[in-house]
């Protein structure tokens, strides 16, 4: 039986991941209680005491705006980390499964980013997410890298949530609709990265190393999805103060934050739809089930 270290498992992909991963090993599961990914012998002894054939690293340092200022650990967890767990299953010969995200980009190509366009992070935290990418690949080790963006689950804060709470407080809303990606769901990137292991494990040769892109189907901008989310949450019966026809759409410059996040967040998911014969749903399936979760409980 193959052992699956996972770490992060508390996190919103973590949490799907410890459904989703079930069926392939034996699973154990840490959070920063079990280990501070700052600390550097700390995470290397975890990997070599448990000595797993797979490595899944859902954990990252994701208060972006607040990387600005705390670039150290952001850099220690989103890149350092990696590159710990890297060079460990360089050692020992275990797959690493990592996350990284569309902030490698600048945003200002007009169609969907693929894996080998020009990275050019904007800020803090894509700056270290990317470094993570390069010192996994630098490693040697056996590798598969996730991009994904704009990731929401029914457990923990999102955006569907804070607009649903604001839509019972406010008439009005504005939300920025200058900014392009698809939302995606942690339970999609998980049920995702479960097949891939499988197909990894069972024939490397046609499963090989490197970066994919792996979000939702289609596009949309933060106005259209806050729109969606009203509407959708109307439907089901809940009574809101604002509809979604006063969902107003404003720049992005109109709400300034610390962190320049890329107007652009589009991937192209031509090379894992291919290389793993995956078909990916819409943003709109998963967010639907998102919605009907949390307006149930």
């Amino acid at each position: 039986m193959k052992k699956i270290l996972l770490i992060g498992k508390d996190g919103q992909v973590g949490w799907e991941l410890q459904r989703a991963l079930i069926l392939l090993g034996e699973i154990k599961a840490v959070d920063v209680a079990d280990c501070d990914l700052t600390n550097p012998d700390q995470l290397k002894s975890l990997i070599r005491t448990y000595n797993p054939n797979v490595i899944v690293n859902a954990a990252a340092y994701t208060a972006v705006d607040k990387a600005e200022s705390d670039e150290q650990v952001a850099n220690a967890v989103n890149a350092i980390a990696p590159q710990i767990m890297a060079e460990e299953a360089a050692l020992s010969g275990a797959l690493l499964i990592h996350y990284s995200t569309d902030y490698v980009f600048d945003g200002t190509k007009a169609g969907f980013y693929a894996e080998d366009d020009v990275t050019h992070p904007l800020s803090v935290y894509g700056a270290t997410k990317l470094a993570g990418e390069i010192a996994i690949q630098k490693s040697g080790c056996e590798h598969l890298i996730f991009r994904t963006s704009w990731v929401f689950a029914a457990r923990g804060a999102n955006f569907a949530k804070t607009m649903l709470k604001l839509a019972k407080q406010r008439e009005e809303l504005k939300v920025v609709g200058d900014q392009f990606g698809a939302p995606t769901s942690a339970e999609l990137l998980a049920d995702v990265t479960a097949l891939c292991i499988r197909q990894k494990l069972q024939a490397p040769s046609e499963s090989p190393d490197g970066v994919y892109h792996l979000v939702a189907n289609g596009e949309t901008t933060w106005h259209a999805y806050a729109r969606y989310v009203i509407k959708t949450a109307i439907d089901i019966g809940q009574d809101l103060k604002c509809l979604p026809e006063n969902v107003i759409s404003i720049p992005a410059s109109d709400y300034p934050v610390p962190a320049k996040r890329p107007q652009n967040s589009k991937l192209n998911t031509s090379k894992i739809r291919i290389t793993f014969g995956i078909n990916l749903p819409d943003w709109q399936y998963h967010a639907h089930r998102m919605l009907s979760e949390i307006l149930a409980n």
